[in-house]
């Protein structure tokens, strides 16, 4: 069961052909550097003053491994260090109910609510939540896969649960893959060697001797294993697929290069927006910052494996099941109106900052999503005195280029006093379960924007998982309960 499990979600996570690039672009160029309309401002994670900044930037986001590993962490009675939490992918790693578009590109949803009675800020505070939502497809009508996995079999991997849960994966990975779609094996430690070279899944069982080849080794030497990977997935590349690198590794590189641009730019032209990188991290010991970093360069996502039952609730139940891509380059771009707005501050997306100038540059990289993704952002808004309910706060648009004719679009949404004054408690459940998560992060990294003790967040978790019946979300209620007791 542990075996089919994790084929399952690496199969679902594989759906998501380009889910999220917002930290550079193929240069390794911080295209979308957090460069706030002044280089002088670092960070979306302070408060702003809109009649002096209205503008907050971002490219969309889909990577849950922060959540993941920190989930790992956390139920082995540790608290994940502060610098590897990143509340967007906490938010991010749970289901949504966004109405999807009737075509390609996005539906945006925004609302919010008071916060609730524990939160300790003043009256004039209001959650408001962002969220895009693209159209989902049928698994069968998705185009063929040609898949270059780039396995790690350093030493690091062989703890248990690391190689040996790759390669359960991968064997039956394979057997439930179309005999059209293609499969290359790359395996790296201090150096890389091809196991198998791009081969049609009808010859699985050459794809399966290959997968039983990989054994631990020596040292980490990503650099290597990406560089190989990359030249072997344009060697095998097809027309009217989709192509993907995707490395499994601890992340824990030692050997060769261990710097991501360094890494980016000697793959940068073999990708060329045609080939994504996905990251699946494993291991008690993982290099967060690495795996975030190529996979966000290397226009993918990452994401954080350890249990099977955690990988199907992650990868199965949330991930979209076909490869093919929706939106590319995508920003979220909103704008606060300083007559009605004090101040606000985005939890999270520090990583993803796009300078505000930089929202109609469609050289400037962004985030690729799939079908029947949510992305969600959420903002502490503080109201200027009392205002009309139909008073605008904001206008929230999205940009994205179209996958097949790399056209822009744009779609908007304003939101208004109304939009974000219900109670707390009458707010939607998945809204409240956003909070949550997106609290939780804050927390565990000790933001001067923890308003809300764990214990208090515990009972909101709890009402969630009631409200949703969903098990995910009672998993985050109690991590929240097992936080609290470490804290």
């Amino acid at each position: 069961m542990r075996r089919r499990t994790i084929a399952v979600a690496l199969a679902a996570l594989l759906a998501l052909a380009g889910c999220t690039a917002g930290g550079g672009d193929a240069t390794g160029r911080e295209a979308s550097a957090p460069n706030h309309s002044t280089a002088e401002r670092d960070n979306q994670g302070g408060d702003r003053n809109p009649l002096e900044d209205p503008q907050s930037t971002f490219a969309v986001d889909v990577d849950t491994a922060s959540y993941g590993y920190a989930r790992r962490v956390i139920t082995e009675g540790s608290l994940p260090d502060p610098t590897m939490v990143r509340p967007e992918e906490f938010v991010n790693a749970f289901d949504q109910d966004y109405p999807e578009p009737r075509g390609d590109g996005f539906a945006i949803h925004a609302d919010g609510a008071r916060p609730p009675a524990a939160h300790e800020t003043g009256d004039d505070v209001r959650i408001m939540r962002v969220g895009l939502q693209t159209r989902g497809e049928e698994a069968a009508s998705r185009p063929d896969a040609s898949l270059t996995f780039v396995v790690d079999v350093s030493g690091s991997m062989a703890e248990p649960g690391r190689l040996d849960l790759v390669r359960d994966a991968l064997h039956t990975l394979v057997d439930q893959l179309r005999p059209t779609d293609s499969v290359a094996i790359v395996a790296f430690s201090s150096e890389a060697d091809v196991l198998r070279e791009m081969t049609r899944v009808s010859e699985k069982d050459d794809l399966h001797a290959a997968i039983r080849r990989l054994r631990p080794d020596a040292s980490t030497n990503l650099a290597a294993g990406l560089t190989l990977g990359y030249r072997v997935a344009r060697d095998g590349f097809r027309e009217g697929t989709s192509n993907r690198v995707i490395v499994l590794s601890d992340g824990l590189a030692n050997t060769g290069s261990t710097d991501a641009d360094t890494i980016l730019r000697r793959v940068r032209d073999e990708a060329a927006k045609e080939i994504a990188l996905l990251g699946v991290g494993v291991g008690s010991d993982y290099g967060d910052a690495l795996m975030e970093r190529l996979a966000d360069g290397g226009d993918g996502f990452a994401v954080y494996v350890s249990e099977p039952d955690q990988a199907r609730d992650v990868f199965v139940h949330r991930l979209p099941a076909t490869l093919e891509v929706r939106a590319l380059d995508a920003k979220v771009q909103v704008t606060f109106d300083g007559r009605t707005v004090r101040d606000y501050r985005l939890i999270g997306y520090e990583n993803r900052a796009v300078a505000d100038e930089d929202f109609r540059d469609d050289r400037v990289d962004g985030g690729e999503v799939g079908p029947g993704h949510s992305v969600t952002a959420l903002y502490e808004v503080r109201l200027a005195g009392d205002t009309d309910l139909r008073a605008p706060v904001a206008t929230v648009r999205a940009r994205w280029l179209d996958p097949a004719t790399r056209e822009p679009s744009e779609a908007s949404r304003p939101v208004t006093v109304a939009d974000l004054d219900a109670g707390f408690e009458a707010a939607a459940p998945r809204f409240t379960v956003d909070y949550v998560a997106a609290y939780l992060a804050v927390a565990l990294r000790g933001d001067r924007g923890s308003a809300i003790a764990l214990a208090e967040l515990r009972r909101i978790a709890d009402r969630a998982a009631d409200r949703t019946e969903d098990p995910a979300v009672r998993e985050l209620a109690d991590l929240v309960d097992r936080a609290a007791s470490l804290n």
